[in-house]
Order: C-alpha cells, then sequence, then structure tokens
C-alpha cells in the first residue's frame, strides 16, 4: 500500500513540474486564420477570370508564418439560387470571409442574412448591390468602379477619333450612324456605360444616329451573332461600335470578319475592360480604344480589406467612400498608351 502511494506521488511530481515547465516556456503565438470564400457570377466572363488570377497572386505574396491563407472558389454560372447555396455551403465549411460577385444585383437578401447569422462580412465586387441591402448590416464592402466613368471615358475615345479622323464619317452626311452592344438586359453597369458614352459623344457636339442595339450578355459569341443580325439589315452604314465590354466589341470584329468586310469598310469600335484580349486588339489597331478596368488594383483592395476585417488591424488606413465603398478609377487606353497597361502583365 505504502510503495502504490509513493508510486502516486512521484506521477503528481512528475505532473507539476511539466506544467511548471510549460507555463515557464514562451508558446508561439496562434497564426491569423484567412478562409476566404469566392463565388462568381459567371466565371467564364473573360474580366472576372482574369481578376481572379490576380487575386491568387496577391494571396499567395501575402502569406506567411502569421497568417494561414485558405481560398475556395465557386461559379454559380449565372444562377443566384445556386450562388445563394454556395455561399451557405462556403460559411459551413468554416470561411470566415466572403468574396461575392453578384449574379443578380437587386436580390442579395439570402447571402446577406446567412453571412449575418455567422458574422461572416462579406466583400462584394464588380456586381454592385443597390444601397438599400447595402445598408442592412455594418460587415458588407463592396469594391469596384464607377460604371458612370467608364462610359463617359468611352464616349471621350470615341469623340477624340471622330474629330480626329473624318474618314470615320464615310458616308459625309455629318452624322454618325452607330451601333450599340449592351451587356444584360437591365443591368445597372450596362445601362450607365451606354448612357453616358452616348450622352458624351452628344453633348460634344457629335451627330448621331442610332441604327442598331443588341443585349449579348457581355459574351464574344453573342456579340458576334446580334451584330450579323445588324450587319445584314444596314450593310455599309453602320460607322461606330459602342460596346460595354472588350468581349463584345470583339465579337462585332468577328462578325465584320466572317463576312469577309475589307479594313475600310470597318466602322471604329470601342470597348471597356482593358482584358488581355482586349489589350492586344488595341495594340493590333483592331479596336481604337478600350477603357482599363484595374483588376490589379481591385484585387489588392479586397486582399487588404479581407485581412484587416479578419485580423483587426490596418482597417482605419482604408480609403472608403461613404464608409463601406472602394472605387478604383478607369484609364483610357489608345494605341499610344497600350503599352503600358500590357506590361503590367510582366510585373
Amino acid at each position: 500500500m505504502r510503495a502504490k502511494k509513493i508510486h502516486i506521488s512521484a506521477i503528481l511530481f512528475f505532473l507539476c513540474i511539466c506544467f511548471l515547465w510549460g507555463c515557464g516556456k514562451q508558446q508561439p503565438a496562434a497564426k491569423n486564420k484567412l478562409y476566404v470564400g469566392i463565388t462568381y457570377y459567371d466565371q467564364s466572363d473573360t474580366f472576372l477570370s482574369q481578376l481572379n488570377t490576380c487575386l491568387r497572386e496577391q494571396f499567395d505574396q501575402l502569406e506567411n508564418d502569421d497568417l494561414e491563407i485558405t481560398i475556395a472558389v465557386r461559379d454559380a454560372a449565372g444562377s443566384q439560387r445556386t450562388q445563394d447555396d454556395q455561399v451557405e455551403e462556403l460559411i459551413d465549411a468554416g470561411c470566415n470571409i466572403l468574396f461575392v460577385n453578384l449574379v443578380d444585383r437587386t436580390d442579395p437578401s439570402e447571402i446577406i442574412d446567412i453571412a449575418k447569422e455567422n458574422n461572416v462580412p462579406i466583400v462584394f465586387f464588380n456586381r454592385e448591390p443597390v444601397a438599400e441591402d447595402m445598408m442592412r448590416w455594418d460587415e458588407l464592402y463592396y469594391v469596384g468602379a464607377d460604371a458612370k466613368q467608364s462610359g463617359t471615358m468611352q464616349g471621350e475615345m470615341a469623340v477624340d477619333a471622330i474629330l480626329a479622323n473624318k474618314r470615320i464619317d464615310r458616308n459625309r452626311d455629318g452624322i454618325i450612324q452607330y451601333v450599340v452592344l449592351e451587356g444584360e438586359p437591365g443591368h445597372q453597369d450596362a445601362i450607365i456605360r451606354t448612357e453616358s458614352a452616348v450622352n458624351t459623344l452628344k453633348n460634344n457636339g457629335i451627330q448621331l444616329e442610332k441604327l442598331g442595339y443588341g443585349i449579348a450578355n457581355w459574351n464574344r459569341a453573342q456579340a458576334q451573332n446580334r451584330m450579323m443580325q445588324i450587319i445584314g439589315q444596314h450593310q455599309n452604314e453602320i460607322e461606330l461600335v459602342l460596346a460595354n465590354n472588350d468581349d463584345m466589341a470583339l465579337g462585332a470584329m468577328d462578325a465584320y470578319k466572317k463576312l469577309n468586310y475589307t479594313e475600310s469598310a470597318l466602322p471604329v469600335f470601342f470597348g471597356i475592360d482593358g482584358t488581355d484580349v482586349g489589350l492586344q486588339a488595341v495594340a493590333d489597331s483592331e479596336l481604337t480604344g478600350t477603357i482599363y478596368n484595374d483588376k490589379e488594383g481591385q484585387s489588392a483592395a479586397m486582399v487588404k480589406l479581407a485581412v484587416a476585417l479578419i485580423s483587426g488591424k490596418g482597417l482605419e488606413e482604408i480609403e472608403f467612400q461613404n464608409d463601406r465603398y472602394i472605387y478604383l478609377p478607369y484609364s483610357k487606353v489608345t494605341i499610344d498608351n497600350v503599352d503600358d497597361f500590357m506590361d503590367r502583365k510582366k510585373q
């Protein structure tokens, strides 16, 4: 019996020594863990695909011994119902912050509700929710650009081109016959880009005649098909094509190529976004110009915001508009400066 008591006392003494040694030893600080759930309205969108690449590069550069980063990416493929389910799945998987590129910018209610219930901040990007929805919770943010600025800049570039090259008015009637290719029916950015581009032309004294209008859902193949229909109706009359993004501008060009139009019979084409293929088309003098949508700046802002929200450090250093919006400026791209923007891919 005495031996048993001695044995128990020895074990207790050993455990106490281990405990005291552990208390005296400095424990390593726990890593900050950033688990980002990203859902896109449609990852086949050229601009968003390139933005996703930028985001991954930003996170790769940021990860270190003090910050562990996990990324989960989902493609809603144009379905808001699918996206709602994806957000729930991402939160259940442990995501502590969400990047959401909304399918339907007017219907984020379910996403906001489940994020709020689980206290997971949301950074909306590229497709801006309506202001009322953004006010439903303090942990909702938006990163993107001002659609009106892109349309205004596109209109300004078109004005400059028309004034500098009288051959654009091929029939010499003093009126520019034009076509618009728009992104989505009822989509805020698409409507604003179109209206601001056309109004800028008119406000600068350019007489316009609208020959055609097509919804092409930001898609190159759809733009080609829609443009072929419009060309069939108007033949050689079209002098200017304004497209809400580069893919649709390139689709319009594809239609003319498929119909074997000569270069002298082509209208001038303008896009928006400054995608890799769009920039190359400007460099090749196929697109007269595009508007650069700063994917590098937007992805950097999103990553910085995510780290600040999770770590609780650095949020005061971020410049917001109206407490929760971050807008990156657009830039005009022409043959004269396109190399500067193409060089960004190499940096």
